[in-house]
C-alpha cells in the first residue's frame, strides 16, 4: 500500500515562509514525478509546482520567483519551499506523485492535504 504523507503547513503572515514536505512510503518500485496542487474553498485543485525524478521543473505562473519545489529521490521525499507568501496563497496544499507498484503499475497518489493559511 502506498501513502504520501504532507507536513509542514500552518498559519503566517503576509511574506512569510513555510516549507512544506511530503514523504511517499509502502511498497512500490520507483517514484516518477512529484508535485503540490492546491485547492481554495469553492475552487478547483490546481497545480502549484511540479519535479520530474531529473529534476526538472514547472511552476504555476502565481508562484514563480517566490516558491521552490525540490526533492530526495533517496528518501522519496518532495519539499516545497514557499517565500513572499500572499493571503491569496491560502488553502489545501496536495501532494501529488506518480508511483510504479508490481500489482498496479503507473499510478497516481495523492496525499490527505495540509492546510495553508496566510493572514494580511
Amino acid at each position: 500500500q502506498v501513502q504520501l504523507v504532507e507536513s509542514g503547513g500552518g498559519l503566517v503572515q503576509a511574506g512569510g515562509s513555510l516549507r512544506l514536505s511530503c514523504a511517499a512510503s509502502g511498497s512500490f518500485v520507483g517514484v516518477n514525478a512529484m508535485g503540490w496542487y492546491r485547492q481554495a474553498p469553492g475552487k478547483q485543485r490546481d497545480m502549484v509546482a511540479v519535479i520530474t525524478r531529473g529534476g526538472i521543473t514547472t511552476y504555476a505562473d502565481s508562484v514563480k520567483g517566490r516558491f521552490t519545489i525540490s526533492r530526495d529521490n533517496a528518501r522519496n521525499l518532495v519539499y516545497l519551499q514557499m517565500n513572499s507568501l500572499k493571503p491569496e496563497d491560502t488553502a489545501v496544499y496536495y501532494c501529488n506523485a506518480n508511483i510504479a507498484t508490481v500489482k498496479i503499475g503507473l499510478s497516481a497518489y495523492w496525499g490527505q492535504g495540509t492546510q495553508v493559511t496566510v493572514s494580511s
